[in-house]
C-alpha cells in the first residue's frame, strides 16, 4: 500500500534587511569631531585673554583683551595631544595659571569692568566711588591657561569624577533591580496610572523642571532614565516618551533658571546684580516653557499611544511584555520590598537636596548646606547599592556581582563623557578655545539689548559644545 509523502514545502526566504542610512554612534560621532578639531587647531591661530583674581579667588578672563600667543608645539606635539586625547578627557590635570606682574592686553577700563562687582563686595565701596588704589589691592593678574596632561599637576580638568558617578549610578539601579522591588513597584505604579497615564507625564515634567530651574539638574538625572523608560512603555508609550519626560523636563527648567545658583547666580555676580533682579520674568518664562514642553510631550505620547507606528525610537525587545503586565493587577509588596523602594527614593532626594547651595539664597541656611559634588555623590549611590543588596537579601556574591554588572551596564555612558571632555583638552593645548569664544564674542558686542538676548541665546548653542557648563558660559 503506498503512502502519499507531503509536499514539500517552499522554503521560507529571509525578510530582506532594510537598507538606508544608519546614524553613527555617539562614539563615532565623538571620533569624528575630535579629529576635526585637532585638524582646525592647524589652522586656527592661538591667542588668550589676560585673566584676572579679582579677590574673590574665581579667575576670569577679561573682556576685550584677547591677544595673539605663541605656543611652543610641534606636529607630533599635536599627534600626542590627538593621541592622550581620551586619556587626558578622563584624568587629565592641569598645573594652576600663575600670577603675573601685568597683563599683555587689558586696560585699566577692562579691569575696572571686569572686577567692580567683586572688589566693590570686597572693600563695601559702591562701583562708582572705586579708585584705582582699590582695584591695585585686591586684583592679581594671573597667566595663560597650562597645558593639560596625565602627568601634570594642579587642577583635575578631566572626567574622572563625572565618569565614576556614572559607574555608581549603575551599581545602584542594577542592585536595586535585582532585587525585584522596583519591578513589582514600577508594575504597581503603571496599574495605578494605567487609565490616566496623561496626569504621571504631567507630574513627572514638573518635578524635573522644578530640579532643573533650582539647581541646573543635569548629570544628575541619568539614574532616572532606567526607571521612568520602563514606565512609559508598560503605558503604552515608546521609549522616546520616556526620554523626553527627563530631557525636556528637567532642559526646560534649566533653560528658565529662575533661582539656579550655578547659571543665573553666576551670571548675576558676573554682572554686578541682584540674583533676585528679573525673577518675575524668569519665573514666567518658566511657566511659559514648561507648559509648551508639557503639551508637546502630550501631544506626541498620544500619537504614539495611538499609533505606534508613528514613534520615533525602535522597540526593544521585550517592550510588548511591559505592556502587557498592566492588564492584571500586580501582587502588594513586601515589607523589604517597600524598604528598598524608599530608600531607593531618599537616596535621590538626598542627591538633590546636597547639591543645592542653600546659603546662596539666604545665609541663615547656611547649616544645611552640604556642598557635595560628584564625589560625595557617587559615595551616597555607592552606600546606597550596598545598604539595598543588605536590605534586598543578594548576599555577598550576589551584590558584588550586581554593582560589577552595573558598572558594566553604564561604562559606555561614562566613556562618551570622557571622550566628549577629551575634546575640549585639545583646543585648551592647542590654546584655541579663547579664539573661537573671541570670535564669538564679536558677533554680540555693539547689539541692542533686545537682540543682544536673542543673538546671545543663538551663539550659546555652539559654546554649549566647547564649554559644556552654564557656569563656564
Amino acid at each position: 500500500m503506498a503512502t502519499e509523502s507531503p509536499a514539500p514545502q517552499a522554503p521560507v526566504e529571509d525578510e530582506p534587511e532594510q537598507k538606508g542610512i544608519k546614524f553613527p554612534t555617539a562614539f563615532t560621532v565623538l571620533f569624528f569631531v575630535l579629529i576635526i578639531v585637532w585638524v582646525l587647531s592647524f589652522i586656527i591661530p592661538p591667542g588668550a585673554y589676560d585673566y584676572v583674581d579679582c579677590g574673590d579667588g574665581d579667575i576670569k578672563p577679561v573682556p576685550g583683551s584677547y591677544h595673539d600667543v605663541e605656543v611652543e608645539t610641534t606636529w607630533s606635539g599635536k599627534l600626542y595631544d590627538l593621541w592622550l586625547a581620551p586619556v587626558n578627557g578622563l584624568y587629565g590635570q592641569q598645573a594652576p595659571q600663575e600670577s603675573v606682574d601685568a597683563p599683555v592686553a587689558a586696560t585699566s577700563e577692562d579691569v575696572a569692568s571686569a572686577c567692580a562687582a567683586a572688589v566693590s563686595d570686597l572693600t563695601g565701596t559702591p562701583e562708582d566711588q572705586l579708585t584705582e588704589a582699590d582695584f591695585e589691592a585686591n586684583v592679581v593678574f594671573v597667566g595663560d591657561k597650562q597645558q593639560i596632561g596625565p602627568y601634570e599637576s594642579g587642577d583635575m580638568i578631566g572626567a574622572v569624577q563625572v565618569f565614576f558617578f556614572v559607574l555608581a549610578i549603575g551599581a545602584f539601579i542594577t542592585v536595586t533591580i535585582n532585587t525585584g522591588a522596583l519591578d513589582v513597584g514600577i508594575a504597581r505604579l503603571v496599574y495605578r496610572f494605567k487609565t490616566n497615564s496623561t496626569v504621571l507625564i504631567v507630574l513627572l515634567m514638573v518635578i524635573f523642571s522644578l530640579g532643573g530651574t533650582s539647581y541646573g539638574m543635569a548629570e544628575e538625572t541619568l539614574g532616572f532614565y532606567a526607571l521612568i523608560v520602563p514606565i512609559m512603555v508598560a503605558l503604552g508609550y515608546d521609549r522616546m516618551t520616556g526620554a523626553v519626560v527627563i530631557l525636556l523636563g528637567a532642559g526646560t527648567g534649566t533653560l528658565a533658571s529662575t533661582v539656579n545658583p550655578f547659571a543665573t547666580g553666576v551670571a548675576s555676580d558676573a554682572a554686578g546684580v541682584d540674583l533676585g533682579n528679573g525673577i518675575v520674568l524668569r519665573f514666567i518664562m518658566y511657566l511659559v516653557l514648561t507648559t509648551v514642553s508639557i503639551l508637546y510631550v502630550l501631544r506626541y505620547a498620544r500619537k504614539v499611544h495611538k499609533d505606534p507606528s508613528k514613534s520615533l525610537s525602535v522597540p526593544r525587545e521585550g517592550d510588548d511584555l511591559l505592556a502587557a503586565e498592566t492588564d492584571t493587577e500586580p501582587p502588594e509588596m513586601s515589607g523589604g520590598q517597600k524598604a528598598v523602594i524608599w530608600i531607593f527614593m531618599l537616596t535621590f532626594v538626598l542627591m538633590i537636596f546636597s547639591v543645592i547651595p542653600w546659603s546662596d539664597f539666604s545665609d541663615s541656611l547656611g547649616n544645611i548646606t552640604l556642598g557635595w559634588y560628584f564625589p560625595e555623590l557617587a559615595a551616597l549611590f555607592l552606600v546606597g547599592a550596598v545598604i539595598i543588596g543588605l536590605i534586598g537579601k543578594l548576599g555577598e556574591e550576589g551584590m558584588v556581582n550586581s554593582i560589577v554588572s552595573g558598572m558594566g551596564d553604564f561604562i559606555g555612558a561614562a566613556f562618551i563623557i570622557a571622550l566628549a571632555r577629551g575634546v575640549t583638552v585639545v583646543m585648551n593645548n592647542a590654546s584655541i578655545t579663547d579664539t573661537v569664544l573671541n570670535s564669538l564674542e564679536g558677533v554680540v558686542s555693539g547689539l541692542t539689548s533686545g537682540v543682544f538676548a536673542v543673538v546671545m541665546f543663538i551663539v550659546n548653542i555652539p559654546i554649549a559644545f566647547l564649554v559644556p557648563s552654564s557656569s563656564g558660559h
